[in-house]
């Protein structure tokens, strides 16, 4: 969600197909998340919700609670919508509403404040804790997580082809996000207790060019859309970058083996 990613088009049955892989890490990030405020009908909101697949995980741990997935995208709210939103069968309800989580700002309070690979498209997104943190309930949770592979010859390679067509601001880089340490440090200044960690998954890929088929559902997105009115230019980086995978993820007896990392944040706020 940077100035390239809100203008991006997102296709959300690309994004999918990974499915399993991508919410892992969400798993891995709401058991580390405590129990929240308001036990009876708790207020949750999901910054970047995407497609609506994992925000519906939240129903799933907390039935009675009213959840709302913000996101920017218009195809990912359609899809959120058909297959998500509604009452839930624990007496819930799960909604979805369109928002840039860079100005984005609770209007009430929230029990949990949850955000799932979506502040790396957020310049400066730490400057946006405050006011998030200050809109949670007394004990209430921020937690998200982000990912740490912007080193990884996945985005490398596609940033230094990008640079080659003249896209290279499209893409993030490096900072994107923040040291581990350095969110630990931001939250507790805060006045968060705050769980902070990484852990790099070993995802084992199959099919013919997985990893190029997992960019494309995420971090290519905004190449493949300055490149829409623009086939052969379009095709030929897919060409090129797909060749360059190839050798930087080869594929063994089982499928193509992905190391990705990956940031988290559990911060509670004083009671």
């Amino acid at each position: 969600m940077t100035d390239s990613g809100s203008m991006t088009t997102w296709d959300p049955a690309q994004y999918l197909r990974h499915a399993d892989h991508r919410a892992r890490p969400f798993a891995d990030l709401l058991a580390r998340v405590p129990g929240l405020p308001s036990e009876e009908a708790p207020r949750i909101a999901d910054l970047g919700c995407g497609p609506g697949n994992v925000t519906a995980v939240l129903a799933d741990r907390w039935p009675t609670a009213r959840i709302t997935g913000y996101d920017n995208s218009p195809e990912m709210l359609d899809r959120a919508r058909t297959e998500h939103e509604g009452p839930t069968p624990g007496g819930g309800r799960l909604d979805f509403a369109h928002a840039d989580v860079r100005t984005w700002a609770p209007a009430q309070p929230y029990d949990l404040i949850v955000s799932n690979a979506t502040l790396q498209w957020v310049p400066g997104h730490t400057e946006r804790f405050d006011d998030w943190i200050a809109g949670l309930a007394s004990g209430g949770t921020f937690a998200f997580q982000v990912p740490g592979n912007f080193g990884a010859p996945s985005h490398r390679l596609m940033r230094e082809l990008a640079h080659t067509t003249g896209l290279g601001d499209l893409l993030r880089h490096d900072d994107a996000v923040l040291t581990p340490e350095t969110y630990l440090e931001r939250l507790t200044a805060l006045g968060c207790t705050a769980d902070v960690w990484e852990t790099t998954y070993i995802h084992l890929l199959t099919g013919e060019d997985p990893v190029l088929d997992w960019v494309k559902g995420t971090g290519l997105r905004p190449v493949l859309t300055a490149l829409a009115d623009d086939p052969q230019t379009r095709d030929d980086f897919v060409n090129r970058y797909r060749d360059a995978l190839r050798k930087a993820y080869p594929a063994g007896p089982h499928g193509t083996p992905f190391p990705f990392r990956r940031i988290f944040a559990v911060a509670r706020k004083g009671a």
